[in-house]
């Protein structure tokens, strides 16, 4: 049988020179440090369906499927394999808020250049390829 590994969707939401972060709580899974919206495909769901799904449910912002632009896509390892997709986002409707105060404790937005110490490692890579990269797609092999 052939491995399975998840696949994740991040969202940078960018606002000028600012990246929109939020600070992990009660997750398990890096908490204290600060990441991009994010979460799961589920099953039958595509990448741009997830991303707005997930822009909905943590920070209650509606996006048009048209207003996503997909940078990167990291294979990444730490306690098991996955494979991330990063997208960018600077058109939204709606007021971002908090919507999942159990999972995050903060929204911030931080210069682009000047990102938290407790960044999460793999977002930090991450947002340094699509610096480096904005006119092109990336590829990442994070971990190993």
């Amino acid at each position: 049988m052939r491995d399975q590994f998840p696949v994740t969707v991040h969202i940078f939401f960018l606002r000028e020179e600012s990246i929109l972060l939020l600070r992990r709580l009660n997750t398990g899974y890096e908490d204290g440090n600060y990441s991009v919206v994010s979460g799961h495909v589920e099953r039958g769901e595509t990448v741009t369906q997830a991303a707005i799904r997930e822009a909905s449910e943590e920070v209650g912002v509606t996006i048009q499927p048209q207003n996503f632009n997909v940078i990167g896509i990291m294979h990444r390892k730490s306690n098991d394999e996955r494979i991330d997709f990063f997208l960018t986002n600077t058109i939204w409707s709606g007021e971002l808020t908090n919507r999942e105060p159990n999972k995050c404790d903060e929204l911030t937005w931080f210069s682009v250049n000047s990102l938290p110490a407790n960044t999460i490692p793999y977002i930090r890579c991450a947002l340094e390829n699509y610096q480096k990269h904005q006119q092109s797609m990336w590829f990442e092999e994070f971990g190993w």
